[in-house]
């Protein structure tokens, strides 16, 4: 690879590495090559990019970024996988199912809000809950209490009327 390209190549990577909302880095060796383009095509379906890129480069394009730390990640041979979108959670996800099912591929960490990950913090994050589902437990609590308020008020009338009904019943066996 050339000077230029290596340039085109690093303008790529931080263009691509300025928005970015998660990065996984695994370890890909010995993976078949139908194997990865499979994987390539499940991560591009959910949003993700995955992609095969220097270490050397990488560490070139992160330097002075808040994403400088991933540089101690970037050892032998990487795949690089993120995610642009609001959603952090996919490329963990997917890099997960993909280790499990292929045990050539070694996930070695991961970057997010400004934090390098190990196994267990790329664990964490793909069981985080997404936008929507904290938008709807938050929905959920702003509604409880009015409800819990509106069965306090409804509750004296109804068990009254509950009361009366069962006196009926009873005057009506009797």
């Amino acid at each position: 690879m050339d000077k230029a390209q290596k340039e085109v190549v690093l303008g790529e990577i931080k263009e691509a590495f300025a928005n970015v909302a998660s990065v996984i880095v695994a370890d890909y060796r010995g993976i078949t090559v139908p194997v990865v383009t499979a994987m390539r095509d499940d991560f591009r379906k959910n949003g993700c990019h995955y992609r095969v890129i220097k270490n050397s480069l990488v560490k070139i394009a992160v330097k002075g970024s808040k994403m400088e730390p991933i540089s101690q990640l970037m050892v032998g041979t990487t795949a690089v996988i993120w995610t642009t979108g609001e959603q952090p959670q996919p490329p963990a996800q997917l890099a997960l199912k993909w280790a499990k099912d292929e045990p050539k591929f070694k996930i070695l960490g991961g970057y997010y809000e400004g934090q390098v990950l190990d196994m267990a913090g790329v664990d964490a994050l793909s069981k985080m809950p997404g936008k929507n589902e904290i938008r709807a437990s938050m929905l959920m609590t702003f509604l409880a209490g009015p409800q819990s308020f509106a069965a306090q008020l409804i509750a004296g009338p109804q068990n009254f009327a509950y009361l009366l009904d069962a006196r009926k019943r009873q005057l009506e066996t009797a």
